[in-house]
């Protein structure tokens, strides 16, 4: 922790404290990677048995440093791979960070366009050069601190660059940025240029039978477009609201693709009252048939219902307003039941107690996992059958914290204590404690979520699992993996 001091009313001031935060955040960034380096180093032994398993050391570490950091599975393993390239590829551009002479936008940037180079002398040589360097670059576009950095690769280690092929094989498109307005998600990406004009043509198409007098903006009609496009849905009917127009009668196609909605029973309601009480409204608003499937927490009739009441099954708001344009759209309603206090019979849940688990969770339960729910496993905390089929001993986790829970236990390993309310306290193989709750708490306070103790359910003994067996495994290591992606990428680049 550090605090820069400065008076707002100084202009001067502010840029020096601007300054100084920059170096703060490198030195900080610099020490919390030697921290995870450190952490690697005693964790990913290269002779492990273990390096050949589905969920191997790696993921062992990448849980410990996400549970520390509070960050994702994906990012945390990103963090590992900065930490590795600072502080064994890149020791002397790691001094310049640590000391503030290059920030954190830099010193990743070098990290990632020199992850190609295989040989210790190239690397030893473009480190000494970068280092060099790149206290005189100042400020950079991104484009132009890939280029210099580039320019070292070029005469260095040549077949360490990114080819045009490549580049085009790193088509994307991406969804989604933090300053989305709430129910709406942006869209960025690139592909070939053909593929565009085709789509292009393609959205005119699903809007051609709409009339002059539909409210949208041609940018809104080619959004709903491609939303019925993804959907396929069919062409977009008129807003117009006029019952002899052409266009309002068109019918949308149900889609047999389906999201999930978790929504607050009083707010399903109102949703639907407004829907009745404002038909000419209704008329006129949009509709996504069979994209959306909200389910239902009860909620006390007493208690006001907090607005917006609805949830993506990522926790992403749905505003009250999309919430009524989804029912317009014939969205399909299922209540969840409250589950029985006795357990089910079998491993696998009912339907009807999968569907509250993943209500209730949303999304992984392993600390700093955003996996959502209806892409986990649902998992016994005490292993069936010594662990009931019941929600006191089920929880959301994804794949990889599926295997780490099972397999990843012991005195050096992970463990939890899953409690009748849903939350669950993990403990690390470092002995530090993470608490994690119920995902549904954050958005649906009110809905209790409380079910029946698990020592009232559960038999006194585990039986005991050979694990080891069990676990899927790999035909490479994670590191020959890397290494042999990299020779193969090399050796496309070669031209000689």
């Amino acid at each position: 922790m550090c605090e820069v001091v400065f008076d707002p009313g100084d202009d001067v001031a502010v840029v020096s404290a601007i300054s100084v935060a920059t170096c703060a955040e490198a030195a900080a960034t610099a020490g919390r990677l030697a921290a995870i380096f450190a952490l690697m180093e005693l964790r990913l032994t290269p002779d492990d048995e273990r390096n050949h398993r589905s969920c191997d050391l790696w993921d062992f570490t990448v849980a410990e440093v996400g549970a520390a950091m509070g960050i994702s599975r994906r990012k945390a393993s990103s963090q590992m791979c900065f930490a590795r390239a600072m502080l064994s590829r890149l020791p002397r551009v790691f001094e310049l960070l640590k000391s503030g002479v290059v920030s954190v936008r830099t010193a990743s940037a070098i990290s990632f366009r020199t992850r190609d180079v295989l040989d210790d002398e190239p690397m030893e040589a473009i480190d000494r050069v970068i280092a060099a360097q790149a206290a005189s670059w100042g400020a950079l576009s991104d484009a132009r601190l890939d280029a210099v950095i580039d320019h070292v690769l070029a005469e260095y280690d040549p077949l360490a660059l990114a080819t045009f092929e490549e580049v085009a094989r790193r088509r994307d498109v991406e969804f989604g940025k933090q300053d989305d307005a709430t129910g709406t998600c942006s869209m960025w990406g690139r592909i070939y240029s053909t593929d565009a004009a085709v789509l292009r043509k393609r959205l005119a198409e699903l809007a051609r039978h709409l009339c002059s007098d539909d409210p949208r903006s041609a940018g809104e009609r080619r959004a709903d477009a491609l939303g019925a496009l993804a959907a396929d849905a069919g062409p977009l009917a008129c807003r117009c609201g006029r019952p002899e127009c052409a266009g309002a009668s068109v019918k949308p196609v149900r889609s047999p693709v389906v999201i999930h909605v978790v929504a607050d029973e009083a707010a399903v309601a109102s949703a639907r009252a407004e829907n009745a009480t404002g038909a000419g409204e209704a008329r006129s608003a949009a509709s996504r048939p069979g994209a959306s499937s909200p389910s239902l927490p009860a909620t006390p009739p007493s208690t006001p219902v907090r607005r917006p009441a609805a949830v993506l099954e990522d926790g992403r708001i749905i505003p009250n307003r999309l919430l009524r344009e989804l029912l317009l759209g014939d969205a399909k309603v299922t209540p969840l039941k409250t589950p029985s206090a006795e357990p089910e019979p079998h491993y696998r849940p009912s339907a009807a107690l999968a569907a509250f688990v993943r209500s209730r969770d949303m999304w992984c339960r392993f600390p700093g996992c955003t996996t959502p729910a209806q892409a986990c496993d649902i998992d016994h905390a005490i292993p069936y059958p010594a662990g009931p089929t019941h929600p006191s001993d089920l929880r959301c986790l994804c794949r990889k914290n599926h295997l780490l829970k099972t397999f990843f236990v012991g005195e050096d390993g992970w463990s939890d204590i899953q409690y009748p309310d849903g939350r669950i306290e993990w403990t690390s193989p470092t002995g530090h404690t993470y608490t994690t709750s119920p995902g549904s708490r954050l958005f649906f306070p009110n809905w209790d979520t409380t079910t029946a103790p698990l020592s009232k359910l559960a038999p006194s003994s585990t039986p005991s699992l050979d694990k080891g067996v069990q676990m899927p495994g790999r035909r490479r290591t994670r590191e020959e993996e890397r290494i042999q992606r990299i020779k193969s990428r090399r050796a496309k680049r070669d031209t000689s």
